[in-house]
């Protein structure tokens, strides 16, 4: 096991654009400047150029984290997506309805933060961000399939979802989990006209088996620190053998139940999004193969690399019996 240390490879191709020294250099200049009228002055400047910063930094904000590499989970089969690249290539339908909402997505709240973990459980539990970040932490690089047929690889760190399950013990009454996404109509405004029409919040939904399985991970940061934003900070599902739209962002509620849960896209449209939309290459989508898919990489999407669809993305030998 190997304790992780910054910087990281995609760290030297992936480059903020402010350097973290060159800001806190600035904010010592402007605390040693000479009469409240100077500091006054300077303060609009200074704000101004906070703001600049996290419109043009894609990772601002994010902080280190301290992680244990798990040895089987490193796919090295396959390049790890760039940094940069998996910061401006998101679906967070709450923030809109491209792939480039990362801008949008600084407009989430996240400190403090409060997930509320109940139902039908011996323990309900609320936790608080800074009792996410001290579960013990791991990383695990996993692939990331998304319904819309491209992928990426993303080294994740977080937790397995199994810790929850044994502190709030559930009781033998839970089939199923509801994971619940932040929403605030002000905040978080959608994909546009109809998104007044849409079942928010964002919910989505497992079996208890599948959140105990080994590979049910609940990541609070990648690439070495804490998520950013589009990423579904601060804490995120991540059950890398289905596809990317059943990891729940920005997760403030976990309630088991006994009956399954209606979930967002499932509602919407449940003949194109299934209940449990596990990765399976045989079983095309409505409107397009899921026989391959292509690797998000630098250049246009027409460039990037297509290869043949895992079954289960790759990740049968843990998750097979479940659908046995």
């Amino acid at each position: 096991m190997v304790l992780i240390r910054i910087p990281k490879p995609w760290q030297v191709i992936d480059q903020p654009v402010t350097a973290e020294a060159a800001f806190w250099g600035r904010r010592k200049f402007m605390k040693s400047m000479i009469g409240l009228g100077a500091i006054a002055a300077a303060a609009p400047l200074t704000a101004c150029q906070a703001s600049t910063q996290r419109d043009r930094d894609p990772l601002a904000g994010v902080q280190d984290l301290n992680a244990v590499a798990n040895a089987n989970f490193r796919e090295g089969d396959r390049p790890i997506t760039g940094r940069q690249i998996a910061a401006t290539y998101n679906n967070f339908y709450e923030f809109g309805g491209t792939k480039s909402i990362w801008q949008n997505a600084q407009a989430l709240p996240t400190n403090p933060w409060t997930l509320n973990v109940g139902g039908l459980v011996k323990n309900p539990t609320t936790y608080g961000l800074e009792d996410l970040l001290n579960f013990p932490l791991e990383e695990r690089v996993y692939r990331f399939r998304c319904v819309e047929a491209w992928a990426m690889v993303v080294p994740w760190i977080g937790f397995p979802m199994s810790r929850i399950l044994e502190a709030v013990e559930p009781s033998s009454d839970a089939k199923y989990v509801r994971f619940t996404s932040y929403y605030d109509s002000e905040v978080t405004k959608g994909p546009g006209l109809r998104s007044s029409f849409l079942p928010w919040p964002y919910t989505e939904g497992l079996r208890i088996e599948e959140m105990a399985n080994d590979l049910a991970f609940f990541a609070v940061g990648a690439y070495g620190q804490t998520l950013p934003k589009q990423h579904g900070a601060p804490i995120r599902m991540v059950v890398p053998w289905k596809y990317g739209f059943k990891g729940a962002k920005s997760v403030v509620g976990i309630e088991f139940v006994a009956e399954q849960p209606a979930t967002f896209w499932n509602t919407i449209n449940g003949n194109e999004y299934k209940f449990e939309s596990n990765v399976e290459p045989d079983v095309p989508h409505p409107r397009w193969s899921q026989a391959t898919e292509r690797l998000v990489g630098p250049g246009s999407e027409f460039s990037w690399e297509q290869q043949p669809s895992l079954l289960y993305n790759g990740y049968a030998d843990y998750v097979a019996d479940l659908y046995a």
